[in-house]
């Protein structure tokens, strides 16, 4: 926050309050007016300690007084002394040692909440000072009986008499509901983030009667999808309670970010100005960024579609990075024709029925996608020559692939995983479709072949060395025929495996577990080659690059890391979602990553520089499924709340909003021509949704990404093509064949 000057009239302070004008949605606050006792600037008159030693007896004294709760006394001394209104000591010095990025400058102690604070705002592009100030000169010594957690807390010290909460709150909420229609929405986003902050300094300063009473008075009034945030806030009743409690920490060290139209705000400001408001001044100052925008307010129905996440909705500033969505130029590769094309050539007439096929394809390979980024933009590794042999019989199977549309769906294959006993985990198939593996709560990976060809080992050192390399079957020769099996179990995490993902070029599998680990593991010799450490916490996802080398992991340590295969340390961290990274994936490209997470946020990573390009809310649950569209320019998520989100990555912003699923949704994947979407879900269905006709009709604008005025059409069972019903096996993996085959995959749970 900017600094307040001191001795400033109410006229030059009104000016001081005024949002700015400058277009690119920088920070607007609110600030209480000057010599109130919510604000930091002094009265005119009033006399400075002549010396430093002075001034820290007079606060050594003052928080004597505070500490009996002598309020007359405090007021007092304030005045004749001539000292800020709040002591720097009890209240973090927010107001005064605070940068545009939010951070608090009490969080440099080193303690739990002041690392969420570091790894909370660190990455985001639109925090421009990231690195917390220095705390203030006399907080030194300060508060030295109070232990480190208290730094954290210390936001929520005595404000003023308790009962007043009641009336400050109802106050604000008389005035918001007497306000016009069309600025009552917007200004009803403030109720949430100041009653969570009203109730937890009442319980901070042992007002538990008053605190439970506020809370049964005002709860009933928020969102219902803050319903989950308020049953774990419900249970913070007592001062003791708040120590190390994760939902307090992510409220204490984010700042609740408000998307209100600059005429909305002045309304705001007048009535807090007027009716000299100081609890809520302060709250707002503390801990809510307003982010104004100019033109006509939004309906409660465009708020409610971007509401939901932990920290309000996410700043313009965030979304406004470059984001080169295109894919990368293919190599190029010469296709052999096999006997039966050649036949097809000879035939008069029917080369161009073979043709066009193979054209388009190879289209993609010959045009520079101007959203593409360079081409060496971020190092990819070389095709080896059976990554090339892989990709001509790719090209083979495309020209067999069918075109799907609504009234031509895909076939589904659905694997029932028997006996598992609730155990498995994850699943996942290799592109080629050959191989399926799954993870287990009993801490094994399961790999099985799918196809007639069983899976066999590598020959031994010994055996190895009597065969001839100079054979031209030498890759069958190295096999040993005596392991061959339909499948093969892989054992060395000590916890359970929650992640799984093939390398694109089938020869390696990662796992990832709550032993805090992601393992590599050859699908040669079915042994563990790497264990990567990093993480101090259980890992819930990983995913490897679409052109191998890369992959990237998330979990509950709330950062992501991306390594590569030969690196035993991560070549990036991602850190700035406020709870578990509960999914992850990487662009069609491989130079973007997302994480979706628990604090209801996806997050777009540019994996050269390490900055979040994108932060995308709307959900209301924990999100657990992410796809990009083949060609990179949308995404699909899906969470517990059972909803479908599509996004635009260029701009930003939510396109498609796609319901019918009645619980959480695992598993989202496209068809390889981007024409379906398919959703897998805990409700035991598969459904199919129509992505070319949910993104063909697609309007945006630089207007709608930076004001949020989107508009969302209630066309959910127009998109729906059809919905498949398990028998009783929630589906959480979904994969698109070569030639467009639907294969799904879950556990049968009787």
């Amino acid at each position: 926050m900017a600094a307040v000057q001191s001795g400033q009239s109410e006229t030059e302070e009104e000016k001081e309050i005024k949002p700015e004008t400058s277009n690119d949605g920088s920070r607007t606050e609110l600030r209480p007016p000057a010599g109130s006792p919510g604000g930091p600037a002094s009265s005119p008159g009033a006399v400075k300690p002549s010396a430093p030693g002075e001034e820290e007896t007079l606060r050594a004294v003052l928080r004597f007084l505070q500490k009996n709760n002598l309020s007359e006394s405090v007021e007092i001394l304030r005045r004749e002394a001539g000292l800020p209104d709040e002591p720097e000591d009890q209240t973090g010095s927010e107001s005064s040692g605070t940068g545009s990025g939010g951070q608090e400058a009490g969080g440099g102690v080193g303690d739990a909440g002041s690392l969420l604070s570091r790894v909370s705002a660190a990455p985001t592009p639109a925090a421009a000072t990231v690195a917390a100030p220095p705390p203030p000169p006399s907080k030194v010594g300060a508060g030295d009986d109070r232990p480190d957690v208290n730094v954290v807390l210390s936001a929520y010290s005595q404000q003023g008499d308790p009962v007043l909460y009641d009336v400050y709150y109802s106050g604000l909420k008389k005035f918001i509901e007497s306000v016009l229609d069309c600025h009552r929405a917007e200004l009803s986003q403030v109720f949430y983030p100041l009653f969570v902050h009203m109730y937890l300094e009442l319980v901070y300063n042992n007002h538990e009667a008053e605190s439970k009473a506020f809370f049964e008075k005002f709860s009933g009034d928020q969102e219902c999808y803050y319903a989950d945030d308020l049953r774990i806030l419900s249970s913070l009743s007592k001062k003791e309670h708040m120590r190390g409690n994760e939902t307090l920490l992510d409220f204490r060290t984010s700042k609740f970010v408000l998307r209100i139209s600059r005429d909305s705000y002045q309304l705001l400001k007048r009535h807090l100005q007027e009716r000299q408001n100081n609890q809520i001044w302060t709250i707002i100052q503390e801990h809510l960024y307003i982010d104004i925008f100019d033109g006509m307010p939004r309906s409660k129905s465009q708020i409610d579609a971007m509401s939901g996440s932990l920290a309000g909705e996410a700043k313009r500033d965030s979304n406004k990075a470059k984001v080169f969505y295109g894919l990368l130029k293919e190599p190029e590769i010469e296709v052999p024709l096999d006997d039966e094309d050649e036949e097809v050539e000879n035939e008069e007439g029917k080369p161009k029925k073979k043709k066009p096929k193979k054209d388009s394809l190879g289209n993609k390979s010959k045009k520079q996608d101007p959203n593409a980024p360079q081409q060496n933009r971020i190092p990819l590794p070389e095709l080896k020559d059976s990554d090339k042999l892989d990709k001509i019989m790719n090209l083979k199977e495309a020209t067999k692939r069918v075109r799907l549309g609504r009234d031509t769906l895909p076939s589904i294959c659905f694997y029932s995983f028997l006996n598992a006993y609730q155990g498995l985990t994850a699943v996942d198939f290799t592109d080629d479709s050959s191989l399926i593996a799954g993870g287990y709560a009993d801490s094994t990976v399961r790999v099985w072949s799918v196809t007639p060809k069983k899976l066999r080992r590598v020959k031994s050192a010994a055996d190895l060395s009597l065969i001839d390399k100079e054979s031209d079957d030498v890759l069958e020769r190295i096999m040993d025929e005596k392991t061959a099996s339909e499948s093969k179990i892989l054992h060395g995490h000590s916890g359970p495996v929650y992640g799984i993902s093939f390398s694109p070029d089938r020869n390696y599998l990662l796992s990832c577990s709550e032993d805090g680990t992601v393992r590599l593991w050859s699908l040669q010799t079915f042994t563990c080659l790497v264990g990567y450490k990093g993480h101090n916490y259980p890992v819930w996802d990983t995913q490897f690059s679409p052109y191998g080398y890369y992959f990237i992991s998330g979990g509950h340590d709330r950062v992501a890391r991306l390594w590569a295969t030969d690196h035993y340390q991560p070549l990036r961290m991602f850190a700035g979602h406020l709870a578990d990274i509960t999914c992850t994936r990487f662009h069609p490209n491989s130079n973007y990553v997302a994480t979706g997470s628990s604090d209801r946020t996806i997050r777009l990573w540019d994996v050269l520089t390490g900055n979040c390009v994108r932060i995308l809310t709307g959900h209301k649950g924990p999100i657990h499924a992410i796809a990009f569209s083949p060609n990179g320019k949308f995404m699909a998520s899906g969470a517990t709340d059972g909803r479908v989100l599509l996004w635009d990555i260029g701009h930003g912003i939510m396109i498609g909003d796609l319901k019918g699923h009645t619980d959480a949704i695992y598993t989202l994947k496209f068809s390889r021509d981007g024409e379906i979407l398919a959703s897998g879900s805990m409700d035991n269905t598969v459904r199919l949704w129509d992505a070319s006709k949910a993104f063909d009709e697609l309007e945006t604008d630089d207007f709608t990404a930076t004001t949020g005025h989107i508009h969302l059409p209630e066309n959910s069972q127009e998109l729906l093509l059809g919905t498949y019903l398990t028998k009783a096996t929630p589906v959480i993996h979904l994969h698109f064949t070569r030639r467009n085959l639907l294969l799904a995959a879950g556990a049968y749970n009787p």
